[in-house]
């Protein structure tokens, strides 16, 4: 059965699965339209097909199956759909001049400015904006009604139409897998149910190319891997592809034919072929060439640490024991020094020498860390200016808006200290030592115990391992740390012992429970009312963390459990779905992928500044969700401010409880630490310890005493695949 009829009204649309409830006039009548739409709008005609229905709760309605839209045809639909809010800029009294000059052909003289400029008020700048903004609507439309046809959700349609624009149907025409080399977040799953859908051969080149290319940009985003060795990547594909017939000569040779395009790299290692996408391959070479550089270009300092040393002990009543005088010495001395160490071994205390020795030395410098918090942190704890990475980089502010200046800029600065550097991934890594000037020092803290980067690659670790560069290790907790049971837990934890569970100190307590319904209460419990009380601070500033997203007790479903309790649902509240993902004004959430592209501004004093850049990690809130405009905004804890279209809302997490992975690099007052049984492989030493050190003032471990204890004794290390020591023997 078929409806034909002009949208009187967008009652309810969901922009990422495209479900909606439209109001339709059709011969005058009104009828309600329900099911999976494209962005449509007042004034647009619906030919639809499908089925009445009668809802219980809302009567009668027109079940859609099949949805064709065609751009308003009568005078009056159409000064509706121009005055709709869809063209920036284009009002109501705008849009009647329009139509009462050319009736009709209104949408026509749209694609003519010139015609546009006939009509007073419109200038030629205006007239061109207005043009623009109707062809890409029109343009988009029709791409998201043929993507349509092989069952691609709204989300995904809008993603496929910003890579492609134009050519989005003759891209996916010819070939559906480019997808997974094109979009992030697009796997090789999608591509190819859309693939199957077109009829493409299931042994097809370019679905092996896919599977390929798809498995090593998962190692790359899943498990930080920066290559697979050749056997488990062609093993992986064979896997995935399914097909009935051997495919392994294929799949070697698709690789092949992959390193002669450019796209991967093969390096033969002593043991195994390597497999690796261009761009990390690059970057890691990258980052052997120029470190190797900032050690050799850097000269001596002539000056006696010692002395300047014992001036920063009289000024700040500090005093620097045998490692961390050794420390300071070697971290002004050369191009290049390592400082690692764990919690309370005076890392802060050595970078403040450091800065004081430097100003002495009349020598500029530059503070940094891979996270906002860890920046932050930073900042707090030496007293002087210290930015993120990415706001190190971030210099252009010119033309009214930032812009991401990786590589192209200089940092300004003798010596760069560089904080937390073991969650720095390796694209971040190289952007940071291609902006250093020449002969610049480069000092790198951080904790090598602590889980690698969530991002590609294992920086710190490989700068440790290839032995070119000086490494300081910390290994004394000091005596200004000696109080807190929070740092000695966590070295007994690193050092293999268990920690205490009499809970008698002031800021580390356990509870035990084997149920997993209990460990979701408890941790629930102490998040919400508990610890706010004790220690007089908002639920939303304590923060849950688990090993496992699945599960009773974990991340998913801590989030969406304190999330009811603390943000429910509320009548005509605005909110965003995503899957199972409900995201609400109001709630916590955090950034899951690195957006280079996405502007934000910030109120600095009297004058707002631009910029552009969201990383991995920010944490914020949800300030204000627009479903007129399909987007939203999430005000950061740095005060920046972004607005995302509705599309990108994959990029961002509900982040009451987050996962260990991903707190790295951050600090938190209050942590609660929710553990239930799981595979060996996640509940490792180096987890736990990375969850304990998280925490500033107050740490409450719940769970059973034994898994913590199988924890505490699980020395295993997940393998992290990368070339960068490799290129440092080889002398890259």
């Amino acid at each position: 059965m078929s409806l034909i009829g002009e949208v009187k009204d967008v009652i309810y649309s969901n922009p990422l699965n495209g479900y909606s409830v439209v109001e339709v006039v059709c011969d005058g009548a009104k009828y309600t339209a329900v099911g999976t739409f494209p962005p449509v709008h007042e004034g647009e005609i619906l030919n639809m097909e499908g089925d009445w229905t009668t809802h219980k709760g809302y009567g009668k309605q027109f079940a859609v199956t099949n949805v064709k839209v065609s751009m308003p045809t009568s005078q009056d639909a159409m000064k509706k759909y121009l005055s709709s809010g869809l063209i920036k800029g284009l009002g109501e009294s705008t849009a009647a001049s329009i139509v009462n000059m050319y009736g009709t052909n209104s949408f026509e003289a749209m694609y003519h400015p010139i015609q546009l400029t006939k009509i007073k008020g419109i200038s030629l700048k205006k007239a061109t904006e207005f043009g623009v903004q109707f062809q890409k609507i029109k343009t988009m439309q029709e791409a998201i009604m043929f993507l349509q046809k092989f069952s691609v959700s709204i989300n995904l349609a809008l993603k496929i139409y910003k890579a492609y624009e134009s050519s989005t149907e003759t891209v996916i025409k010819h070939n559906p897998y480019k997808l997974v080399e094109d979009i992030d977040g697009v796997g090789f799953h999608t591509a190819d149910k859309l693939a199957q859908e077109m009829g493409i051969a299931p042994d097809s080149d370019y679905r092996i190319s896919a599977a390929v290319t798809h498995l090593l940009k998962e190692a790359v985003t899943q498990q930080g891997h920066t290559y697979l060795p050749f056997d488990s990547l062609v093993a992986g594909a064979k896997e995935l592809l399914n097909y009935p017939e051997d495919l392994t000569d294929r799949i070697g040779s698709a690789i092949t034919d992959l390193s002669f395009t450019g796209d991967v790299r093969i390096e033969e290692l002593a043991d195994h072929r390597a497999v690796a996408l261009s761009r990390n391959y690059e970057t890691e070479k990258s980052i052997a060439r120029r470190m190797v550089r900032l050690l050799e270009e850097c000269s001596d300092i002539s000056t006696d640490a010692d002395d300047d040393i014992k001036r920063f002990e009289d000024e700040s009543g500090l005093i620097l024991h045998g490692k961390q005088r050794d420390a300071v010495r070697n971290a002004v001395s050369h191009g290049v020094h390592i400082i690692t160490g764990g919690p309370g071994t005076g890392k802060t205390t050595i970078i403040k020498a450091v800065i004081h020795v430097i100003k002495n030395l009349r020598l500029t410098f530059a503070l940094c860390a891979p996270t906002g918090r860890a920046a932050k942190r930073l900042q707090e704890a030496s007293g002087e200016d210290a930015k993120t990475i990415h706001r190190l980089l971030d210099i252009d502010f010119s033309g009214g808006r930032g812009r991401t200046t990786f590589g192209e800029s200089k940092v300004a600065a003798d010596v760069v200290i560089v904080d937390e550097v073991s969650m720095a991934d390796e694209y971040v890594f190289n952007a940071l030592i291609k902006s250093l000037e020449h002969g610049t020092r480069l000092i790198l803290v951080g904790d090598k115990d602590q889980l690698p980067s969530v991002g590609a690659g294992n920086v710190l670790a490989d700068l440790i391992a290839c032995g070119r560069f000086g490494v300081t290790y910390l290994t004394e907790i000091y005596r200004q740390e000696k109080e807190s049971s929070i740092v000695i837990n966590a070295h007994a934890i690193n050092n293999g012992r268990m920690f205490k569970t009499d809970n008698s100190s002031d800021d580390f307590f356990f509870r035990e429970t084997n149920d997993p319904s209990e460990v979701l209460a408890i941790a629930t419990e102490m998040c919400l009312t508990r610890l706010p009380k004790f220690l007089g601070m908002r639920p939303q500033d304590i923060q849950i963390l688990c090993p496992m997203k699945k599960g009773i007790a974990g991340v998913n479903n801590l989030n969406k459990t304190v999330q009811d309790r603390i943000n429910p649902a509320k009548p005509n509240g605005k909110e965003i779905r995503n899957g199972e993902l409900v995201f609400r004004e109001g709630d916590k959430v955090m950034q899951t992928v690195n957006n280079y592209q996405q502007e934000w501004s910030v109120i600095k004093d009297v004058r707002i500044e631009y910029g552009v850049g969201v990383y991995n990690g920010d944490v914020g809130y949800i300030e204000r969700i627009n479903n007129s405009n399909l987007e939203f905004t999430v005000r950061f804890d740095d005060d920046k401010v972004a607005v995302y279209s509705f599309s990108d809302i994959d990029q961002l997490t509900l982040s009451y409880a987050v996962s260990i992975h991903k707190s790295q690099g951050s600090e938190f007052d209050a942590a609660i630490i929710a553990v239930t049984n799981a595979p060996p492989m996640l509940l490792t030493r180096n987890l736990l310890y990375t969850a304990v050190t998280r925490a500033k003032k107050l740490v409450v471990l719940v769970g059973p005493s034994s898994v913590f204890e199988r924890m505490v004794k699980n020395n295993y290390t997940a393998n992290r695949y990368t070339l960068l020591q490799n290129m440092f023997l080889l002398g890259i």
